[in-house]
């Protein structure tokens, strides 16, 4: 194990670091980062562990590992944890590699892998880290087109969905609206802008790159 990856509180929008981290949202809509300095960085709720989940009963005490293999992050789950590892809502089974921007599930809690310095040409580069829809997971998906909704067909002065609005259509709370909003700012690297300008920014970026469609919304 290499040394502890110490944990750092960030208000949203704070400044990108230019090393892989993992990232966590709390609920005041702090962010959560530990920076993987050492080639390998532990997973689980136990306190010996790099990456400590504290509160989540799903998590086992050591749960998965990431490990850097030639200069390639990658996420392993060796049946160490009772109740698996996913990645992009896919369960890992042995080593999978990992992209800027993945979101990586043990129990009930979501880190999102964030690897600034990534520009391999075969996935999100910094210069535009768009996700492909394959990068979404259902449930954000369904929050992408219902904060577009407003724009059906085209319509002029159309704004984005309130979250209010996101969460009667979708039967959600507002608090999972917002948590599901957050990620996709942060998977489409928009979290930087100002609050008034994200929601309207993320509706263009989508519809734009073919995410979203008016046709069918």
């Amino acid at each position: 194990m290499g040394e502890p990856s110490e944990m750092a509180v960030v208000p949203a929008g704070g400044r990108e670091p230019a090393e892989p981290y993992l990232s966590r949202w709390g609920a005041q809509a702090e962010q959560c980062r530990w920076p993987l300095h050492a080639g390998v960085a532990t997973i689980g709720r136990g306190p010996s562990a790099d990456v400590v989940i504290d509160g989540d009963l799903q998590v086992s005490r050591l749960h998965s590992t990431l490990e850097r293999v030639a200069g390639v992050w990658t996420i392993v789950d060796n049946g160490l944890s009772r109740n698996g590892t996913f990645v992009n809502d896919r369960r890992v089974a042995g080593r999978v590699q990992l992209h800027d921007r993945d979101e990586i599930r043990v129990g009930c809690t979501v880190l999102t892998f964030c690897a600034p310095s990534e520009v391999d040409g075969l996935h999100t580069l910094v210069s535009e880290p768009l996700p492909t829809s394959a990068r979404l997971t259902p449930a954000q998906r369904t929050v992408l087109v219902a904060l577009c909704r407003p724009y059906k067909d085209e319509r002029p002065y159309a704004t984005p969905s309130t979250n209010q609005q996101i969460a009667d259509e979708l039967s959600l709370s507002l608090d999972a609206v917002k948590t599901h909003l957050r990620s996709l700012f942060h998977k489409f690297g928009i979290d930087h802008l100002p609050q008034n300008q994200k929601r309207a920014r993320l509706v263009e970026m989508a519809i734009q790159h073919g995410l979203v469609s008016t046709r069918n919304l």
